[in-house]
């Protein structure tokens, strides 16, 4: 792999604030970004990427191969959770092997986020549908992984499962995240260029700018997060790499497969690779409370989250492009 790539990556200023907030926490600074500010940065990521995307969409149109794209987006959040409970519950109990499953079958909108910023910084393209595709796949994995639960949970009446499942499907659907993205994709797809103009100085030039303050708050919460883990054992700490990088360089041969341009085959290895540490906690706090947020979170946000925006995106292009 050349070295470069990575290097660049890590001096990326997005990047090395995310370094810088982790340094915050391990030095024991006070530094810390107010509430409720985190969250205006991650609506306004969301909407900026969503908006843009609808542009692009409006630009390009639907052709058979984003039909393509968004197909295999929405098979690999239904695929990866069912087959990842079924291996989990051979270590945990069913209630955290569905936490977890559900956790790497949704995605990261931040981790895409990043790579989107990767591939601007190089110039490279990519279709406005792969913001589509980010909000196609966040939900079905939290469906199917309550689901699973409880089909395969023997503790929980039937009564429970009717209301689990009922609240967990209101969740997924109204989740702001969701709501957020897709509501850009529309307004975006609705003005095309004339909005587009209009909210160019606000959806592009200070896009960085924001992305380096919630990547440090983003930071700060990892290293807190990642305490967490130290009683879980090896098992954990393994699976939150090695599943992840499975999954991306899955991802590429498939892109590749299906004629995926490299952009877009970027964002999907990333997508397939990435763990939710937002969606899927709002919606298992209420469907399966029993399962440990001290688990499933600080795997998604602490683990696999630094790995990919730190190593799995710049090994995900490379491997595009050796395969191009």
């Amino acid at each position: 792999m050349h070295e470069g790539l990575i290097i660049d990556n890590l001096l990326n200023p997005t990047i090395l604030f995310f370094f810088l907030g982790m340094i915050a926490v391990w030095i024991k600074s006070d530094l810390e970004i107010p509430q409720p500010l985190p969250r205006l940065f991650s609506l306004y990521l969301l909407l900026a990427i969503g908006f843009k995307g609808g542009v692009e969409l409006a630009h390009t149109g639907i052709d058979l191969s984003i039909v393509k794209t968004l197909l295999f987006a929405v098979i690999s959040s239904v695929v990866i959770p069912v087959y990842l409970f079924f291996i989990l519950k051979q270590r945990l109990d069913i209630n955290n092997a569905g936490a977890i499953a559900a956790t790497y079958g949704s995605v990261s909108a931040v981790t895409f986020v990043t790579a989107v910023a990767f591939l601007q910084n190089l110039n490279i393209s990519y279709g406005g549908h792969m913001v589509a595709a980010l909000a196609l796949m966040e939900s079905p994995s939290i469906i199917i992984g309550v689901f699973l639960v409880r089909q395969f949970d023997s503790s929980a009446s039937s009564g429970a499962k009717r209301l689990g499942i009922s609240e967990t499907l209101r969740e997924a659907f109204t989740n702001g995240s969701v709501v957020m993205i897709l509501g850009s994709l529309l307004i975006g797809l609705l003005s095309g260029q004339r909005g587009s103009e209009a909210l160019t100085p606000f959806t592009n030039d200070i896009f960085k700018g924001m992305l380096c303050f919630f990547l440090l708050d983003m930071g700060i919460l990892a290293a807190n997060r990642v305490r967490a883990l130290r009683n879980a054992g090896p098992f954990l700490i393994i699976f939150a790499i090695i599943v992840p990088l499975i999954h991306g360089v899955l991802s590429i041969i498939i892109s590749m497969a299906l004629d995926i341009t490299e952009g877009n085959a970027l964002l999907l290895a990333v997508l397939v690779s990435s763990g939710s540490y937002i969606a899927v906690p709002a919606a298992y706090r209420l469907a399966v409370p029993k399962a440990n947020p001290g688990l499933y979170v600080p795997m998604s946000l602490a683990i696999t989250f630094p790995f990919n925006i730190i190593l799995g995106i710049p090994l995900y292009f490379y491997l595009i492009n050796q395969f191009h």
